[in-house]
């Protein structure tokens, strides 16, 4: 998997893992595959992205007590890159898919989207913004 910043359009780009316990399973993928996490504080709360080699390769954070109460397992999801994270989801909608939650922007970092397609496999779809700023500051 290539690293976000130099993916192709429409190729799988960024993993992220919803977890029950961001702590635990940060530490077990760290200790699986020698993957580093940092810290990363946005609006919502903190993230940790997952590195490789000093490569960004995906990120962890806490599922909602709201979500946990209501049974969510701790998942995946791959996004996929795009140019037009508003204009794929309307493609996508159009041919049956769910748009689960709409496009936003993570400041700085992407403006994303989560879609279910028609058979219910849910993914993501990643558009870099037009000046991208790492989120630590670097």
């Amino acid at each position: 998997m290539q690293v976000i910043m130099d993916s192709p359009s429409h190729q799988f780009c960024w993993l992220d893992l919803a977890a029950a316990d961001m702590e635990r399973a940060s530490d077990f993928y760290q200790m699986l595959f020698g993957w580093t996490a940092h810290a990363i504080p946005v609006e919502s709360g903190t993230f940790s992205r997952f590195e490789l080699n000093n490569s960004p390769i995906g990120s962890v954070y806490q599922l909602k007590r709201r979500q946990l109460e209501q049974g969510t397992p701790s998942h995946w999801t791959p996004y996929v890159a795009v140019q037009s994270a508003d204009e794929i989801a309307a493609r996508a909608a159009n041919l049956g898919a769910t748009v689960v939650i709409e496009p936003f922007v993570i400041p700085g970092i992407a403006r994303i989207t989560l879609l279910q397609d028609p058979v219910g496999a849910l993914f993501g779809l990643w558009q870099q913004p037009e000046h991208r700023q790492d989120p630590q500051g670097a």
